[in-house]
């Protein structure tokens, strides 16, 4: 009796490993307010699902560290892969790693170079950055009357999501409604908002006019913000714009300083991404890009917004 009860719970254990499955996910860095919301999203959703378990990896925005990340999950067996990338003209190579093992691989957030030529079993779920920047910029626009100088604070140049938000601002400002807009300065802070108060700083010292601050995310955004309160601005002067609705943007929103943010669904884009690599585990169709809507949030609807999120 005692073998077949030791028997029946070997069997019993053989049976969960055997459906177990394992998502290996490096994210760009750890350190980083939205891709925070985004793992810790991805991570909760898999507590809700059985049999299901996360592998993340922190690659401290160093590609190299990604590609091997990449590398050890293949060869730990997991069932597929999620990776946040670092640099996004760098996923050819890493598609190619996944697709040579036959592991599903779901690019998460940042769009990949090779996105409309992604392998068999690979996606891409984000949210769609042509909606983002043209947003953002829309609603500067308004703000400014359709005239005045801008300032533009782009994300790291290897990232798709900065290049496409940038270009959104040029797409607007160059329609009849908005070509009173003249962008007088736009520099890179690496979506860091110490980066952004530094080069808010520069700007003032230098004393270029603006009145508006059109950032590629909050974090810049809210760096700006910093920088021009510590010059003794009044924001009652100037229109600052980011993107992800993150929780520090919308306080800033409702203390009054911050006018404009595009929310971004982390979580819902980690949710996204899990669902897919799993499906394509399980050799269920997906759609190569998923999308998750962007929603404009301004002092009018921000205490709305927040009591709904």
């Amino acid at each position: 009796m005692r073998k077949f009860i030791l028997s029946a719970a070997a069997a019993m254990l053989m049976s969960t490993a055997a459906h177990a499955e394992t998502i290996g996910v490096s994210m760009a860095q750890f350190d980083d307010n939205f891709l925070t919301v985004l793992r810790n999203g991805m991570q909760d959703y898999a507590k809700t699902l059985n049999g299901v378990e996360l592998q993340v990896e922190d690659a401290q925005n160093d590609v190299a560290k990604q590609q091997s990340q990449i590398q050890n999950f293949i060869a730990s067996g997991v069932t597929a892969i999620i990776v946040n990338p670092v640099d996004t003209d760098a996923t050819v190579a890493m598609s190619k790693i996944a697709a040579d093992a036959g592991i599903p691989l779901v690019y998460v957030n940042r769009e990949p170079v090779n996105v409309d030529s992604l392998p068999e079993k690979q996606a891409f779920v984000a949210s769609n950055e042509v909606d983002s920047g043209t947003l953002e910029a829309k609603e500067v626009c308004r703000l400014l009357g359709g005239k005045g100088k801008a300032v533009v604070m782009m994300g790291e140049l290897s990232n798709q999501a900065a290049r496409m938000r940038t270009k959104d601002v040029h797409d607007v400002v160059a329609t009849e409604e908005c070509k009173g807009i003249q962008i007088v300065e736009e520099q890179t802070a690496n979506w860091s908002r110490t980066q952004g108060a530094d080069l808010m700083t520069n700007w003032l010292s230098s004393g270029i006019e603006f009145d508006a601050v059109i950032s590629n995310n909050d974090e810049m955004a809210i760096g700006a913000i910093q920088a021009l309160k510590a010059a003794g601005r009044s924001m009652d002067s100037v229109v600052v714009a980011g993107v992800d609705a993150t929780q520090d943007a919308l306080a800033a929103m409702q203390a009054g300083d911050l006018d404009v943010t595009v929310f971004q669904d982390a979580a819902g884009q980690g949710k996204g991404a899990l669902d897919a690599a799993l499906k394509i585990a399980k050799g269920e169709a997906v759609e190569k890009k998923v999308y998750i809507p962007f929603q404009l949030v301004t002092p009018e609807n921000v205490k709305d917004f927040v009591a709904k999120n």
